[in-house]
């Protein structure tokens, strides 16, 4: 699997490409500022774009602002955002686009190595990885829109945990029912977000994007 990486700190950039190599990655391109992100990712056009949001010469979200320039141009590139704080701001405007290959954690949980590898794989494999710390901030503005307006407890405790990128046997061990229970709440809320019959995994993703990009 081919990776792109934007870091500008040295130190933390090496360990990444470490990290990454580890466990199998190519790293196809490792840049420290925003104008050699936008040319490796249309260069390369890698599997993956992890992403520091803010990179040189602004320091403010150059890149973010990069990564999503490419992504214009190359559509569904999946790109893992990785920032120092939750900015809301900056998760919306990734997912405003409405597709898959997305995600978006607090550097913090880099040092977590194998929930970091996996966020980077869900988002390669066109799923999203969205920290809860940034799901909790995205869910708390504003009111839900009629479809999510229908789900019931149970089904939203389900749809955050499938916004973290979680299989249905892993949000049945945190919420500690039964595998079937969880494949019926899915079904409930597909149903209820009037999502078109499609692959599970497409419908999963466009049930996370209307719940977080509402």
């Amino acid at each position: 699997m081919r990776v792109v990486l934007a870091e500008d700190l040295a130190l933390l950039r090496e360990g990444l490409v470490s990290l990454l190599e580890a466990h199998g990655f190519e790293i196809v391109a490792a840049v420290d500022n925003g104008p050699s992100l936008r040319r490796a990712l249309l260069e390369h056009r890698p599997d993956v774009a992890v992403v520091d949001v803010r990179l040189p010469p602004s320091f403010t979200d150059e890149g973010l602002q990069a990564a999503l320039a490419a992504r214009r141009e190359v559509p569904g590139l999946p790109v893992l955002v990785l920032s120092q704080y939750v900015e809301q701001l900056y998760a919306r405007e990734l997912l405003a686009d409405g597709t898959g290959g997305i995600g978006y954690l607090l550097k913090d949980r880099v040092f977590d190595a194998a929930q970091f590898v996996d966020a980077v794989r869900r988002v390669a494999a066109g799923g999203t990885a969205m920290d809860p710390e940034v799901i909790s901030r995205l869910v708390a503005r504003g009111g839900r829109d009629t479809g999510v307006a229908r789900l019931t407890p149970r089904e939203l405790e389900v749809l955050e945990l499938m916004a973290e990128g979680r299989s249905n046997a892993a949000i049945a061990e945190r919420l500690v029912v039964t595998e079937r229970a969880v494949t019926k709440h899915t079904a409930n809320i597909f149903t209820k977000l009037d999502l078109p019959v499609a692959p599970d995994d497409n419908r999963r993703v466009l049930a996370v994007l209307a719940y977080l990009g509402r």
